[in-house]
């Protein structure tokens, strides 16, 4: 007999039938009736303060929630996650992001070797690569020193250290010979092609990011950078002209679980970097992928980086439940979506440099909890991960604001901010203003998420307002403070929702370490190019696809 389900588990019938007493209550009585709530609903760790106040839940939800958490198990599996024990089922293998940012005195034996000497290996290896490169001594073909570094990438390769570079712009190290990094991540080359149009081949070098290394979206990119470097090097210096194998090897570094293809790339043995099969790609800044963000900062902010992250897994692991920060951020999740019907959750960063947080979490919570099969093959009866998107606060609120406020969509909200900011502004009137600044992005983000809780009550006016004008509240939404932003609280920002991902994933039954999802369209975009290219036969395609492929090959035939 298979085992039940979670939904059919007295903790999760105990919050149903909770649920229905809950679904007239609005916030602003919750608060009303409970002074206090703010110092009873958050909870700090790393650096990190979480406000749970403005969730639509009292005492005895969280306490209902937390036996749903002991019911599934969930202190096991955070144990067996932290041990390497191989929670992703699907391929049979454990889920080790978190061995990662494991200090160099730690130990972490998996299944007979200890990962920690060889994830230090790789660090030390990506520090004398950084070294290098801040000494102005990693130089081009043609003797120049290397000054711009494109990541090419996608996903997991792209999204994280993208996000983390643009956070910790304001780390760049002093004194050193200046790397910018770029990003280029599309398969039709727009991204490239801009760059290619803009930096000299000369003192440019591209970082190839790929876990299996062959990934069509970055090595169609690779392709360019490569026959751009080939055309615009091989006639310098003379007739001969710069070696093509000399190209190859001072202008490309690859980071990838597969140092065979690297090599049959043409990329030099002592400029690749190892990528391990167990992180997944999406969990994988930590370690080589993090290049980009090691060359923007430095090795040493890139381990603050890691410490956080690291002192957010041991607060993971150490904290008990009803004090855990990832594991109150997702049974929040699981509140709103289980059971008061909310799935739809937009990020709201308070920020600029936070610009691409939002992008970063999409693919971190949809790709590893948009499921709907659980581990033992059964289809789920019960949602899973909500929709979730999201953009810098002060610009949403002219944007999608008006949807949260008036909309007939339910949605959850996270408003992200630091307390502190331009204390290092030496200038005392530039830092007042920059200083005034920030303080009134402050007050935009709580009064953002005190209108969504309170609706018309959070306006002390005379008389009802016009049924257009009214704000009926009752929006859910947490805060998550940062101290300031720095290499450490980004580092555990990350861990945190992280691990509340895992945590939701447990609950749901669910693996979130895999992505089969978006494998069957990799396979028939392969089969649709190469119908494309070859003017293939398209009687097996469905009617619409056939026209399309038609309008392609018709623009193809008509003159310019």
């Amino acid at each position: 007999m298979p085992h039940p389900t979670i939904d059919q588990c007295k903790a999760w019938q105990a919050l149903a039938e909770h649920a229905r007493e809950m679904c007239d209550c609005h916030l602003s009585e919750l608060f009303a009736g409970a002074p206090g709530r703010h110092t009873a609903f958050t909870r700090q760790a790393a650096g990190l303060t979480l406000d749970l106040s403005k969730q639509r839940w009292r005492d005895e939800t969280l306490e209902r929630l937390l036996d749903l958490a002991r019911e599934a198990e969930v202190p096991g599996a955070i144990r067996g996650l932290l041990a390497g024990e191989r929670v992703n089922r699907s391929e049979d293998r454990p889920a080790l992001h978190t061995a990662l940012r494991l200090p160099p005195e730690a130990s972490l034996v998996v299944e007979g070797e200890d990962l920690v000497p060889s994830v230090h290996a790789t660090l030390e290896r990506m520090a004398t690569m950084v070294e290098r490169f801040h000494a102005g001594q990693w130089r081009g073909a043609t003797g120049r020193a290397i000054r711009d570094v494109v990541n090419l990438g996608v996903g997991g390769s792209d999204l994280g250290p993208l996000m983390v570079t643009h956070a910790l712009a304001d780390y760049r190290p002093e004194g050193v010979h200046r790397i910018d990094v770029h990003f280029a991540s599309t398969m039709d080359g727009s991204q490239l092609a801009d760059y290619l149009a803009r930096l000299n081949p000369e003192t440019t070098l591209f970082v190839l990011s790929s876990k299996s290394f062959t990934t069509i979206d970055t090595l169609s990119n690779a392709r360019t950078a490569r026959d751009w470097l080939m055309g615009r090097l091989m006639g310098v210096n003379g007739e001969e002209g710069v070696d093509a194998e000399l190209v190859m090897r001072q202008h490309f570094i690859g980071v990838s679980a597969s140092p065979d293809k690297m090599h049959e790339w043409g990329i030099a043995e002592d400029h690749q970097l190892e990528f391990w099969e167990w992180v997944g790609g999406r969990y994988s800044l930590w370690g080589a992928i993090g290049l980009p963000i090691a060359l923007m900062v430095g090795m040493q902010h890139f381990r603050e980086l890691l410490a956080g992250a690291h002192a957010m897994d041991c607060h993971f692991s150490e904290a008990p439940l009803s004090d855990n920060l990832p594991v109150l951020l997702a049974l929040a999740g699981i509140w709103n979506v289980n059971f008061l019907d909310i799935r739809a959750h937009s990020i709201l960063p308070y920020d600029g440099r936070l610009e691409f947080f939002a992008a970063y979490l999409e693919q971190l919570e949809m790709e590893s909890n948009g499921k709907s099969v659980t581990h033992d093959g059964r289809e789920v009866g019960y949602s899973t991960c909500p929709v979730l998107w999201g953009q810098l606060g002060p610009n949403a609120q002219h944007a999608f604001y008006q949807l949260l406020h008036q909309g007939t969509q339910a949605v959850e909200c996270d408003f992200i901010a630091p307390l502190r900011r331009y204390d290092e502004v030496e200038d005392s009137a530039t830092r007042a203003h920059l200083k005034s600044q920030h303080r009134l992005a402050l007050a935009n983000c709580f009064a953002q998420s005190r209108v969504l809780m309170l609706g018309d009550e959070a306006i002390d006016d005379d008389g009802p307002r016009p049924v257009h004008k009214r704000y009926r509240g009752n929006q859910p939404s947490s805060t998550l403070l940062l101290e300031r932003m720095t290499p450490s609280t980004l580092g555990a920002l990350i861990a945190l929702y992280e691990h509340k991902v895992f945590v939701q994933a447990k609950i749901w039954d669910i693996n979130p370490f895999d992505q089969w999802g978006v494998e069957l369209g990799k396979e028939i975009a392969g089969e649709t190019r190469r119908i494309l290219e070859h003017q293939a036969d398209i009687a097996g395609m469905d009617d619409s696809t056939r026209g399309l492929i038609e309008a392609v090959w018709a623009a193809e035939r008509s003159p310019r």
